[in-house]
Order: C-alpha cells, then sequence, then structure tokens
C-alpha cells in the first residue's frame, strides 16, 4: 500500500516507474513512426506532494499536469520549476481564470468562448500571451467537460481570432470503452488535429495532440498522440 511506502522507497518506485513509463513510449513512437522526442511525457501530479513531484523533476520530467488552479497556487512556491513547464489540464470556472492566467504557460481545458473570451482578457490584463487547448468531448458524454466536436471548429476560429491567446493544439479524453472504440475516437482526434493545423489560422502553432493517459497512453501514441498525461503510473494510486 501506498501509505506504508517510505520516502526513500517512494523515490524509488517514481524511478523505476518513469525508466519503464519512458521505455513504452519509446517503442510506441517507434510503432508510429516517430522518435521518442517527438513525445512529451506530462507528469500529472494532483494531489502528489510537492516532495514528490520535485523527486520526479529531478529525474527529468519537465512537465506537470495540475488539476485545480487552488491546488496549484498552494504547492507552486515548494516546486522546483526552472526549466519545467505547468499546464493546467482541469475544467476551468471563469471565475479562477485570473487566478492562472501567468502561472501556468498553457490551459488544455479551453471549452467554451465564454471562457475563452474571459482568458484573452485576463491575459490582455496581465500583458502575457497564454497558449491554449481546445478540449474535445469526442466520445459526447454528458458527464465529462470539453466541446462537442461538431463544435469544435468554431472555437477553434474564435480563439484563432483573439490577440492574447494562442493556439497550441487539441486535448481529448475519451470514453472507458474496448481497445477498438478507443482507436477510433484517438483516430478521430488525430484527424481533427491534422485537419486543423492544415488551415490558414491566425495565433496558431497546431503542435500539440493531448491525450493519453495512465492506461492508455501506448495506445494513444501509436494514433498520433504528441502528448500523453501520466499520474498514477509514476507516483502511484492516488491518496485522497
Amino acid at each position: 500500500m501506498m501509505e506504508k511506502l517510505s520516502v526513500e522507497e517512494r523515490f524509488q518506485m517514481i524511478e523505476d516507474n518513469l525508466a519503464f513509463i519512458n521505455s513504452r513510449i519509446e517503442e510506441a513512437a517507434k510503432a508510429s513512426g516517430r522518435r521518442r522526442e517527438d513525445i512529451r511525457l506530462m507528469a500529472v501530479t494532483k494531489t502528489v506532494e510537492p516532495v514528490f513531484i520535485n523527486h520526479a523533476i529531478a529525474c527529468g520530467v519537465d512537465l506537470i499536469g495540475e488539476n485545480k488552479v487552488q491546488e496549484f497556487l498552494s504547492k507552486k512556491e515548494f516546486l522546483n520549476l526552472e526549466n519545467v513547464d505547468v499546464h493546467l489540464i482541469g475544467h476551468l470556472q471563469t471565475n479562477k481564470v485570473r487566478q492562472i492566467v501567468g502561472q501556468v504557460s498553457t490551459i488544455q481545458s479551453v471549452d467554451s468562448e465564454k471562457l475563452a473570451l474571459e482568458i484573452e482578457k485576463q491575459s490582455a490584463r496581465f500583458g502575457v500571451t497564454t497558449n491554449c487547448l481546445i478540449e474535445v468531448n469526442v466520445g459526447a458524454e454528458e458527464s465529462k467537460t470539453g466541446i462537442a466536436f461538431d463544435d469544435a471548429m468554431g472555437l477553434i476560429e474564435t480563439v484563432s481570432s483573439l490577440p492574447h491567446l494562442c493556439l497550441k493544439g487539441l486535448m481529448a479524453i475519451p470514453p472507458i470503452c474496448d481497445d477498438v472504440q478507443l482507436e477510433k475516437y484517438f483516430e478521430k482526434m488525430h484527424r481533427m488535429f491534422v485537419d486543423i493545423r492544415a488551415k490558414k489560422l491566425d495565433n496558431k502553432n497546431m503542435e500539440i495532440l493531448s491525450m493519453g493517459m495512465s492506461s492508455d497512453y501506448e495506445q494513444a501514441i501509436r494514433c498520433g498522440s504528441t502528448m500523453v498525461r501520466v499520474g498514477s503510473s509514476i507516483f502511484g494510486p492516488r491518496l485522497y
């Protein structure tokens, strides 16, 4: 059980897990005709204490993802974030935007025009450009956030028109399903990613297709993902 591990044992577990995950990413990248360097590994740090996040960073992690604004802000001063990117990957309420703009490099969960306009407003206020991903509800699940697949292009055009936002790509969390259906969802997102990258839009630098988590990151990479978000497979089961 996680709570019975000493700090040193958890450090070793993190090192071993990262080594294994990196080897699997490399194999999946090769299977998709790419190199390991073409895939970014995000360590998802929800509920993880700073001491363990810092150890992952010391082991080479250069990108972390946090789900909640307040949780990240409460940890930030204790994290060794030099040369580390931080992305917000959880649902963002408009009333929290002013707290997070300028604190992270990228917001991955832009899923409405209202949210995009608030990020634009606060980015202009702070004099920054905020990188954004459009979160797509590829499985049309009522329980999940994200813009409907068929409505995504309209939001993409809105974001590309806003001077203080830079569209960097797409993010999705497919439904829990069998491998065949999962592959279809991943491939559907990859086709959208390629199509948008080919369009001439302002404030666009489509380089991130963020899909794949602890349970399915290898399959996501084989289907074209450029960034995988891995939490429990690095740090162990979450303790709430």
